[in-house]
């Protein structure tokens, strides 16, 4: 990850989450305020557990993708954690990179167990996820010594987001299908995914003249360009909110009268705690 490509695919991963999940809890939560509606043709529990499985395998798979790509890059460890002959620990950076990615690939495969059998609590999967943030956040806090000071202020900004991620992530567990906790988790995700992306500009500029690491106004500036990475994503999770919110309610509208009879007919005898994957 001491690159900007390796910056840039954590940041791209993060910012693909943030907007799937948004519009995935978007789409639940109108359905469900929508039901009287018919809305159950628009996300039906077997629609939403598909998609729990869809997503789980897509991160697992990109989990091993940069388990992968941080032990065989050009520089990687190559699975070797501790040169014998030169007695001193092999790329750690890397390692610690992996170990990051490998709990995130323990969530997805927790949550593709449970979605796929019922050998598990339905609350594991939160769970999983908020662990996997939180090491994150953990491997981070312990990533910064003898860095330069901007260097290790862009770091310290990234925890915020992905220690609230982690926080989040668990108050699900208790409170399940809560769509403020939902999108806030989304903001967080989208949040961390961008400021990714700004850490590889600030640290390895693809182009243009390189930050002075020691400025104190360089960090003044960072700081209140992450206000506007926050600002960013509560717009861009907002937006999709709303548009999702919209597209369901005017779909739903245009649904014929005799349909829409069958359509409440079925949804009678729902329990609507069995909607909330």
């Amino acid at each position: 990850m001491g690159s900007f490509k390796g910056h840039a695919l954590p940041g791209s991963f993060f910012l693909v989450a943030g907007i799937w999940w948004t519009g995935k809890y978007s789409l639940w939560h109108a359905t469900r305020r929508n039901k009287n509606l018919g809305s159950t043709r628009l996300a039906s529990r077997a629609s939403q557990r598909r998609l729990e499985i869809i997503e789980s395998s897509v991160i697992l798979f990109f989990s091993v993708v940069g388990m992968l790509a941080e032990q065989f890059v050009a520089d990687g460890p190559r699975l070797q954690l501790y040169d014998f002959a030169e007695k001193h620990w092999e790329n750690l950076m890397n390692w610690q990179h992996a170990t990051m990615y490998l709990f995130f690939g323990l969530a997805g495969t927790v949550s593709l167990i449970i979605h796929t059998t019922d050998t598990a609590p339905l609350a594991l999967d939160r769970l999983m996820l908020a662990i996997a943030f939180f090491n994150e956040g953990f491997l981070f806090l312990y990533h910064l010594h003898g860095r330069s000071m901007l260097d290790v202020h862009v770091h310290q900004l990234l925890l915020y987001a992905v220690f609230g991620e982690a926080l989040v992530a668990f108050l699900e567990v208790f409170h399940r299908g809560n769509i403020l906790l939902e999108l806030l988790r989304c903001t967080f995700t989208v949040l961390q995914g961008s400021w990714f992306w700004e850490i590889g500009f600030v640290l390895y500029p693809p182009r243009g003249p390189e930050w002075d690491l020691k400025d104190h106004s360089n960090m003044m500036f960072i700081t209140m360009c992450y206000s506007w990475h926050l600002a960013f994503a509560m717009l861009v999770v907002g937006v999709l909110y709303c548009t999702v919110s919209c597209v369901v309610r005017s779909r739903l509208k245009r649904t014929p009268p005799m349909e829409m009879g069958l359509l409440k007919t079925r949804e009678r005898d729902a329990d609507s705690e069995d909607e909330i994957l």
